[in-house]
């Protein structure tokens, strides 16, 4: 999940960088309205987290800019304002949640893997391997992995069919010059690069269990 912080205070934004890629959250940082909207222009995000007393632009004007753009992204204040008039204003402008500071970073975890991890159908998670659908972006313990073409084009089918058996002649047809031994070189070698297990069912296919 790649998340968009914004917040000037650098120690904070730093510490909740720190914290939420322990989790296996990718984080970009921003101190002010204009780089959010900089950072948005370049790349897409799953998830905003917003300070609302920033610099340049305020929290409520960069979302409310955002949402008028079409922006759906799921966005998160984190805030020392606690009057019900400027939380009442958040949500109003499109906030999914708000939190008070101080607050601890485990509970922001708590939320975003509750509230908003389950909505990426997308994403197959399998131990300390994440597999995008949509994107291919392959990770193992937080770290991208890069896999070749084919072996990528292999485990795709796989994770995109997870507790059910792929058909021999669907993972024979991802390869240049198709041949059982050429299939079962490429099998071994995404099972020991990802440590991942690869069920054969004979004379039907192949299969990853998710348990």
């Amino acid at each position: 999940m790649k998340i968009l912080l914004l917040e000037d205070d650098k120690i904070l934004s730093e510490s909740l960088k720190e914290y939420l890629e322990l989790e296996n959250f990718e984080v970009t940082l921003a101190t002010n309205g204009e780089e959010v909207y900089d950072l948005t222009f370049e790349q897409k995000f799953d998830l905003y987290i917003f300070d609302i007393n920033v610099p340049k632009e305020n929290g409520f004007e960069v979302l409310k800019a955002l949402k008028e753009a079409d922006d759906n992204t799921p966005t998160i204040y984190i805030t020392a304002l606690t009057d019900i008039n400027s939380i009442a204003k958040g949500f109003e402008i499109g906030a999914d949640d708000y939190i008070k500071k101080p607050f601890d970073p485990q509970e922001l975890v708590i939320r975003i893997k509750s509230k908003y991890m389950q909505k990426d159908s997308n994403i197959i998670e399998l131990g300390d391997i994440t597999y995008n659908l949509q994107t291919q972006e392959l990770r193992k313990s937080g770290h991208i992995v890069g896999l070749g073409e084919v072996q990528l084009s292999i485990l795709h089918e796989l994770m995109a069919n997870i507790n059910k058996v792929v058909p021999q002649y669907v993972l024979l047809d991802k390869l240049a010059n198709p041949s059982n031994n050429a299939l079962r070189v490429n099998l071994a070698k995404i099972k020991n690069r990802l440590e991942i297990d690869i069920k054969n069912v004979r004379s039907q296919g192949y299969m990853i269990e998710k348990v």
